[in-house]
């Protein structure tokens, strides 16, 4: 399988295929690595499950796994093992920016604001049962 750009390297799935469970019985399992490349695409790429690539498996093998791994607490060992196999070397950088939309960023028209230079107790802005 050729290195894509949202795939595991071979360091990487040298540390997590020991951590996986293996229960061998019925139906043969899609392979570990091929489903969890279709994992890790979906979630590197925010698409909809129904969205990954064939050359992962079925999206409903990835999506199903990714859920029974995370109620068995797998994805905890896993990150946990990576974090420590990189020895803090490995960094990331968030890039999402936040923007207020435009009709966020004013307050809402008709708010009675009090004069500069007044207290800003309600009676000395003329608020209802203020005395």
């Amino acid at each position: 399988m050729s290195q894509r750009r949202y795939e595991m390297t071979d360091f990487e799935w040298s540390i997590i295929q020991p951590l996986l469970p293996n229960k061998p019985r019925g139906v043969p399992r899609a392979d570990d690595r091929k489903v969890l490349n279709g994992i890790y695409w979906r979630l590197r790429t925010g698409s909809p499950w129904a969205d990954i690539p064939e050359r992962y498996g079925p999206s409903t093998t990835c999506y199903n796994r990714f859920v029974r791994w995370q109620k068995l607490g797998v994805w905890d060992r896993i990150f946990e093992a990576i974090t420590a196999a990189y020895d803090g070397d490995l960094q990331m950088i968030d890039s999402s920016s936040i923007r207020v939309h435009q009709h966020g960023a004013n307050a809402k028209k008709g708010v009675r604001r009090p004069p500069p230079g007044t207290s800003l107790t309600p009676d000395a802005w003329g608020a209802r049962g203020a005395g």
